[in-house]
């Protein structure tokens, strides 16, 4: 399936992280702000295209990048890094349309969240990924690197537009949506380590969003609850206009009664209307 973005989007400051995770981004940035790199994930697409075409010469050449726990153990530390820069097709088609996106996706992130912020939410993911590979034996290339990116843009551009087959327009929140199901089915589907495994390689999201989350939930709920609160102030009980002394059958209950009024000045529906009514 081929993905194409177009050209229309914009910002939502609904969707960026919570406040207290802003305020912590602003302090640590002051103390480590050096570690940005401007450009990083041009970076990595460039470089991924690169090693596709080192693989396309020599298949065997990937195998000396991967993120092998093994391997780096023995001395092979390069492995913690260049893993990223595997390319998750071998496909020319899907290699153009792949790097094309991801591109674009970094420089919206960029624009959106600053040079720093994309780094560390970049470099937390590759941690992420590593924990996953040594400590739970699951290797997960860059794959969720990418996935995890993905769910960043669109977690700050929900309203995107991407074209499947050029010609489907899909808002890329509905995609994140089905791409989060998935997931889901996955994580409980699977055994613990996988389950363990899964979290630690999305923990950027989760420390950069999940407190947003939890507080899109509880605003929605807050808002419901007025909302319930609000109709049952706002839509009283309305008495009918006729009601019967004796058996209490109301116009509302039974629109064909007719009711008078007697000379007692209450009123009675006709069957039970006392004698000598009023008019």
């Amino acid at each position: 399936m081929v993905t194409w973005i177009s050209p229309t989007s914009w910002l939502s400051r609904e969707n960026f992280p919570s406040a207290n995770v802003l305020s912590f981004l602003d302090r640590i940035e002051k103390k480590l702000g050096w570690l940005a790199v401007p450009g990083l994930i041009r970076i990595v697409v460039v470089c991924n295209a690169l090693v596709f075409f080192l693989m396309r010469v020599s298949p065997r050449f990937g195998s000396a990048l991967d993120l092998d726990p093994a391997a780096v153990m023995r001395g092979e530390v390069w492995r913690l890094f260049t893993y990223i820069f595997i390319p998750q097709t071998t496909s020319w088609l899907w290699i153009v349309f792949f790097l094309l996106v991801f591109w674009n996706i970094g420089e919206m992130l960029e624009q959106a969240w600053g040079a720093f912020r994309l780094t560390l939410y970049y470099l937390l993911g590759m941690i992420g990924v590593t924990i996953a590979a040594f400590v739970f034996g699951v290797s997960f290339s860059s794959e969720m690197l990418y996935t995890s990116l993905f769910f960043a843009f669109a977690r700050f551009y929900p309203d995107y537009t991407f074209y499947l087959f050029f010609i489907l327009p899909v808002k890329v929140k509905w995609l994140a949506w089905i791409y989060a199901a998935l997931l889901l089915v996955m994580i409980f589907a699977s055994p613990m380590p996988m389950r363990m495994a899964i979290i630690s390689a999305f923990a950027n999201y989760l420390i950069f969003f999940l407190p947003g989350h939890i507080h899109d939930f509880r605003h929605r709920q807050e808002v419901v609850q007025r909302r319930q609160k609000f109709q049952k102030t706002a839509h009283p009980v309305v008495e009918p206009l006729h009601r019967c002394e004796v058996c209490q059958r109301t116009d509302d209950s039974d629109p064909h009664l007719n009711f008078r009024v007697s000379r007692d000045g209450h009123e009675y529906c006709t069957e039970h209307l006392p004698r000598n009514p009023a008019a």
